[in-house]
């Protein structure tokens, strides 16, 4: 399978395998694990991001099996993630083209061609120095309801994240002084979409979302703001009913920050 805008496809050759040309590309790379490689790279002077997924292997297949989890073969995980999240007001990469090779799953190649978002910064970067130097408080206000909101949307039409960290929401800076603050979402190559998340990936979620942020300088309030604008009612009601919800999810949140200090 191999999907690819018009414009895009018209630089490469008829007659050899456009799958081929796109994954033997070469740009700045971002990123490079075994199994995998996100690189920048300029198609007619235009800037996009492209993730390739050269094979997981059987080794790592049973791995996640016997763990019960299921393994991400390719890419087309993050292009049905991005899919979706375009028909939700969530803001998120364009998809400028994906493509799949091969029936073996352990050796099967894949590719995501995203359009380059706008300047930006990762949330992690923006808000690293808050303990420090602290932001405004209308804007930790509304970025922490931005990040609240998106977390509802998603997790109220099926979708979880599974590596939802504050690095993985891009901060547009042209946005950075208006009104509303664009927050965009990426790196969605493990997330899971279905009718209904079940709770367990609910907690999993925001304590990612917790546990990133302990080092930012949040306060008790800017925590309750989030629950607030994340369940989208008063708070008073979600605290009495779901205290033992909130309960898991900062145990959990800590959990994981003691293993990633140790």
């Amino acid at each position: 399978m191999l999907t690819l805008d018009p414009e895009i496809k018209s630089l490469f050759s008829a007659r050899k395998s456009l799958f081929k040309q796109i994954m033997q590309l070469h740009g700045e790379v971002y990123r490079e694990l075994e199994n995998r490689r996100t690189q920048r790279v300029i198609l007619n002077g235009k800037n996009y991001f492209l993730k390739q997924h050269f094979g997981v292997g059987w080794k790592e297949i049973f791995k996640n099996l016997f763990q019960l989890r299921l393994p991400v073969l390719s890419a087309k995980n993050e292009w049905i993630a991005l899919q979706r999240l375009q028909q939700l007001p969530i803001p998120a990469a364009k998809i400028a083209g994906y493509g799949c090779s091969g029936w073996n799953p352990a050796t099967r190649h894949s590719f995501l061609l995203t359009h380059e978002l706008p300047p930006h910064i990762s949330l992690e970067d923006f808000c690293k120095d808050w303990q420090i130097t602290p932001p405004s408080f209308p804007l930790k206000q509304k970025l922490i309801k931005e990040t609240a909101r998106i977390a509802r949307v998603m997790h109220e039409n099926g979708i979880n994240h599974r590596d939802f960290y504050i690095c993985h929401f891009l901060l547009d800076l042209a946005s950075l002084h208006s009104q509303n603050p664009v927050l965009s979402v990426i790196d969605l190559h493990r997330a899971q979409i279905r009718e209904k998340v079940p709770e367990r990936w609910i907690i999993k979620d925001l304590a990612g979302l917790y546990f990133s942020s302990k080092d930012i300088g949040l306060t008790q309030r800017d925590l309750l703001r989030f629950i607030k604008e994340y369940r989208n009612k008063s708070l008073e009601p979600v605290l009495t009913k779901e205290r033992t919800f909130w309960q898991r999810v900062e145990k959990r949140g800590n959990k994981l920050y003691q293993r990633h200090t140790q």
